[in-house]
């Protein structure tokens, strides 16, 4: 797929890339960004280097990961990182991370909406899933806000730093905002 820009009310959404080195960089240093998320603890500049630089315009060009650069609207600092990755038929997770200084603002909520409704109408997903490490709250509520059902806890459900740990796991569906899916869903019955 081609790289392709979003836009909201108050951000956009960008492919990525090589110019974001720097930002990443900077960004990633912060302590609940590397304790949350499974980059790279230390995280040096080599590791933006390789992700902004090189995973991540490749991800793209390969249709597994559409990875996303945060920012105002009409200008300003890295806000955040988002990324949703193929699983499967139909199927995509979404990842996020806010940058420190640029949190409680709604940012992420907004741009995990933005970018569900185009994963939905642009890409053929069927299911989003959000999944964080239990304790994570601030991430799980960016899911709920943006309307994620939360489904339960999955034991052992992560790897990060080399430890398996707990995991939540929510789901959006396009029915959650209003949009047709490409294949029907018929609900489990009690």
């Amino acid at each position: 797929m081609e790289p392709t820009t979003l836009t909201s009310e108050r951000l956009l959404l960008r492919p990525l890339g090589p110019q974001d080195i720097n930002a990443v960089y900077e960004a990633a240093q912060d302590p609940a960004i590397q304790r949350w998320t499974t980059i790279p603890s230390p995280y040096a500049r080599s590791d933006a280097e390789t992700f902004a630089g090189k995973i991540a315009p490749q991800a793209w060009r390969d249709g597994t990961e559409y990875c996303f650069a945060i920012f105002p609207r009409g200008g300003g600092p890295l806000l955040g990182v988002m990324g949703v990755m193929a699983r499967g038929r139909g199927g995509a997770e979404i990842g996020f991370w806010a940058a420190a200084g640029h949190r409680g603002h709604g940012y992420v909520t907004e741009a995990v909406l933005l970018l569900a409704r185009w994963a939905f109408t642009q890409i053929g997903v069927d299911r989003l899933e959000w999944r964080a490490e239990v304790g994570n709250t601030a991430s799980r509520a960016v899911a709920e806000r943006a309307g994620f059902t939360i489904e339960g806890v999955l034991r052992a459900g992560t790897v990060n730093k080399g430890t398996r740990r707990d995991a939540w796991v929510g789901s959006l569906l396009p029915s959650d905002l209003g949009l047709p899916s490409t294949l029907p869903h018929l609900p489990a019955r009690a």
